[in-house]
């Protein structure tokens, strides 16, 4: 029996090798902690295709806004003299 490319002899020393760096204690946490992971990574990739999915059947529709350069504005300084009397 393989599972990914490894037989049954590989698995079992990686696990004695997790047993001995987690403790017994601490496993079952380990392994909860796992499968929460697992399962919301799931649920994520799930949602997202749905989201997708929903995106293309929704039939929203699109108004193109075309927005003009703004105008420059050029300001003139001019400069009055008064002519002295």
């Amino acid at each position: 029996m393989k599972f990914l490319g490894m037989g049954v002899p590989e698995l079992l020393i990686i696990l004695a090798v997790i047993l001995l760096i987690f403790g017994p204690k601490n496993l079952p946490k380990l392994g909860s902690a796992l499968g929460k992971t697992v399962k919301n990574l799931r649920d994520g990739i799930g949602s997202g295709e749905k989201e997708i999915e929903e995106a293309a059947d929704a039939d929203d529709v699109v108004e193109e806004v075309v927005e003009e350069a703004p105008k420059k504005t050029v300001k003139k300084k001019v400069v009055v003299k008064k002519a002295d009397d």
